[in-house]
């Protein structure tokens, strides 16, 4: 008999290296890097004809896309003017605008969606009309002044001839109340400009030492939340001289200003 091999010449013989010890040469790697570093660049140039073709392709989509959603808009704000009430249909939308039911469902959920588009409008309305007033006035407590009086007007939501806006605002006003309970960030977005401008009103006031104000965001939401929701208390009152008026609401938020 042979005499039997040592362990470690047969470990040495059956194992194979799984990995080769044969070092790559570098400048073959360097090589393989920069290819594919270049093949990333080239694939992401584009032309610049491509890249103007594509944009001038989507402005035009999203103009025809706008368009065609004002319509149903259009449609649903002259309704409630007629109406003088939310309750219409999708249906009378749809032949308002001469358009299709799909078409409506393209741009909107449903009727939810679309009042929700025509109280964000309103808002938007009157921001701009409550701005280029703002913007006539020079000192700062005229400036609060004119802010609290005009959006006042904005949402006393009465019977009588409406003072501001194109559209008939009381139907929008009592929409106002079930959205803020089942959408209400969709609200505070929409509401959000007006209460920028507020709090920039009352910083710029109370920098000129005019009002006593600790927290000027705290302050705009209270002030808001009289200021809008007078309308509500007013139509509890029982007669015309129980009616809170604007000057009596900018009256009432001065005197806590100023406290």
């Amino acid at each position: 008999m042979g005499s039997p091999e040592n362990g470690n010449d047969v470990l040495a013989k059956s194992t194979v290296p799984l990995v080769s010890t044969k070092p790559e040469p570098v400048a073959a790697s360097v090589t393989a890097l920069e290819t594919a570093d270049n093949a990333s660049d080239t694939k992401d140039l584009e032309p610049e004809w491509r890249q103007r073709a594509v944009s001038r392709s989507l402005n035009a989509a999203r103009s025809r896309a706008e368009k065609r959603a004002q319509r149903f808009i259009d449609a649903a704000f002259s309704l409630m003017d007629e109406k003088h009430t939310t309750e219409f249909t999708i249906q009378e939308v749809i032949d308002r605008s001469k358009q299709s039911l799909r078409g409506f469902y393209q741009y909107f959920d449903g009727k939810e969606e679309l009042l929700l588009a025509l109280f964000e409008e309103t808002i938007l309305e009157a921001t701009d009309d409550i701005s280029a007033l703002v913007d006539q006035q020079t000192e700062p407590m005229e400036r609060l002044h004119q802010f609290t009086v005009r959006l006042h007007e904005w949402c006393e939501a009465s019977e009588t001839k409406r003072k501001r806006g194109a559209h008939d605002r009381r139907p929008i006003s009592e929409f106002s109340v079930q959205l803020a309970i089942n959408n209400p960030e969709r609200v505070r977005l929409a509401m959000s400009p007006l209460f920028r401008m507020l709090v920039e009103l009352l910083n710029d006031a109370t920098a000129a030492k005019l009002v006593a104000v600790a927290n000027p965001r705290h302050t705009s939401m209270l002030m808001m939340q009289t200021i809008m929701y007078s309308w509500f208390g007013n139509r509890l009152m029982d007669g015309p001289l129980s009616v809170i008026t604007a000057e009596e609401a900018w009256d009432f938020c001065v005197y806590g200003l100023r406290s």
